[in-house]
């Protein structure tokens, strides 16, 4: 009876808590214009959580009140929503931890991932970003590029077989499953020194379990769900572990995530501190680097056994899906554009002699960053199809934010800064940004990589950690492996096409954008199959 009169008295405290947090929001930026709410319990929420193309509503709510605007969220909170160049680069990079993940994003991080840097805040955050940058260093990096050739080569193995038995010499396959296996032994090689099996005949049980695991945990939320996570921003820290009992999908996912994970993580861990002790430990993957770091006699230098296991997992989850997925989406923009792909495949052609004629068979990092065409379209990929459409911030103070593109309030005047109270919400629009035609021009709607070349991105404030681009966030808290991925693209992108044409399949199907943490692409109408980028393939003669 005890017990149940404190669950409502906390409950009742969290209820009043959000009710008067909302209603003192309200008051903030009542005059930046934005979209009519739907309703007065969900506001803007829901319809964003569950529209048809992820993207669409921040594309089309930039266009109509430009760069910045607020929405409502649950229970009538005003909340504010910007692609404006200036903002986001206050945001994130000179305002150091002033603005903080929301309790919601970041118990979900805790659960499938622990306490590690996806996770991490102010200098917990500081100290386990300092030990890890090493393993991330372009140097360092360099030693991974025979990893990316010899995994996807087996996929080019696989395709050549599967074709030669075919008489047309074609075959229509989903693309996205072969980057999804690649990625992922892909980084178990070069993070951990490890094959996850994912491109054997037998499969990876990880593999398994890491299958649409976004698109399962995150897309479409239910009421339920959105209603309750609005609670979690005003509970004490020291009842936030209770999250991990909620009846929640997503919760459910990302545990057995975890669980998957954990348990191999700390037998490679044990593996490689073993090795160490007994001076065997030579090999140069993000694990090893990182069992050196913690041989360290100053603790500030070390990370915990919970911490490496949560950098593992991290690591693993961020490192082959996201990677996977821009891959397939380049590779449906070049079936769309064959004139663009036949320069990229000649580009690596002219590059391929090159490096026979040194003696070489395969391609250098410096071979890979001289195919101009190749990294234009990788980089026009990761500006028009960011696979995370933005972030949500909590201002940790009161703050006045800038705006490069000053918006149009509601009384018809000119706004160039915006003032916000500590607790403030702040959704940042990636996808929207990505698209400004203030900032990538008046093609800013069309996939074009010749931006890339002509060198037309204007660059009135540098945002993103590359070329501009906010698809791996930035600042302080920005993707640390976006160097990997960067370099990884390449390597595969250049073997890929070297020996394969694609094209639309005949009676294309509609691809549509899922709404989930990662933008996926899949069949409208079979969406219960997941994840889907079915093209035809044919071997270039």
């Amino acid at each position: 009876m005890q017990l149940l009169a404190i669950a409502v008295v906390v409950a009742f405290s969290v209820i009043s808590a959000v009710i008067l947090h909302r209603f003192l929001a309200r008051k903030t930026f009542e005059y930046i214009r934005g979209p009519s709410s739907p309703s007065w319990l969900f506001g803007n929420i829901l319809q964003f959580n569950r529209q048809d193309q992820a993207g669409d509503l921040d594309f089309k709510w930039f266009r109509e009140f430009g760069s910045t605007w607020r929405l409502r969220g649950i229970l009538g909170e005003s909340i504010l929503m910007t692609a404006d160049p200036k903002a986001l680069q206050h945001i994130f990079h000179k305002s150091g931890y002033s603005y903080r993940k929301p309790a919601d994003n970041n118990e979900i991080n805790r659960l499938f991932a622990g306490p590690g840097l996806v996770w991490a805040s102010g200098h917990v955050h500081q100290r386990q970003r300092k030990i890890m940058n090493p393993a991330f260093s372009a140097p360092q990096l360099r030693t991974f590029i025979p990893v990316f050739q010899r995994n996807i080569r087996k996929v080019t193995e696989t395709w050549k077989n599967e074709l030669s038995a075919r008489p047309e010499g074609r075959m229509t396959d989903c693309v996205h499953v072969w980057f999804t296996r690649a990625t992922l032994d892909i980084i178990g090689e070069a993070a951990f020194d490890y094959s996850f099996g994912a491109l054997s005949k037998a499969g990876s049980r990880l593999l398994d379990v890491y299958n649409n695991m976004f698109l399962d945990a995150t897309m479409y939320p239910s009421k339920l769900d959105l209603l309750v996570k609005a609670t979690w921003e005003y509970l004490p820290p020291s009842v936030l572990w209770l999250v991990d009992y909620l009846p929640l999908k997503d919760i459910k996912r990302m545990k057995q995530i975890r669980r998957a994970f954990h348990k191999e993580a700390q037998k490679l861990l044990k593996d490689k501190t073993e090795r160490l002790v007994a001076g065997k430990e030579g090999k140069k993957d993000v694990m090893s680097v990182l069992v050196r770091a913690n041989a360290s006699e100053n603790p500030r230098s070390r990370l915990s056994d919970a911490e490496m296991t949560a950098q593992m997992g991290a690591t693993t989850i961020a490192g082959h899906d996201t990677t996977a997925t821009t891959l397939t989406w380049l590779l449906y923009e070049l079936s769309k554009n064959p004139d663009y792909q036949r320069k990229m495949r000649e580009e690596i052609r002219i590059v391929r002699s090159s490096a026979t004629a040194r003696g070489d068979d395969s391609f250098s990092v410096e071979d890979l960053d001289s195919m101009v065409y190749c990294m234009a379209a990788l980089k026009e990929t990761l500006r028009y199809h960011a696979i995370v459409v933005g972030v949500v911030r909590v201002a940790e103070k009161d703050d006045i934010i800038p705006l490069q593109y000053p918006v149009v309030s509601k009384s018809g005047e000119l706004v160039r800064e915006i003032p916000i109270h500590a607790g403030q919400r702040i959704m940042s629009s990636f996808c929207a940004y990505n698209r400004l035609p203030q900032v990538w021009g008046d093609n800013a709607d069309v996939w074009d990589p010749t931006r890339f070349l002509n060198h037309d991105v204007k660059r009135e404030t540098s945002v993103g950690m590359f070329a501009n681009i906010m698809t791996f966030s930035a600042g302080i808290r920005g993707c640390i492996g976006w160097r990997f991925s960067v370099m990884e693209s390449q390597a595969i992108i250049a073997e890929i096409l070297e020996n394969f044409e694609f094209s639309l399949p005949p009676n294309p199907p509609e691809i549509q954008r899922l709404p989930a943490m990662v933008v996926a692409p899949a069949v409208r109408g079979e969406i219960e199959k997941g994840a889907q980028m079915p093209l035809q393939i044919s071997i270039v003669e």
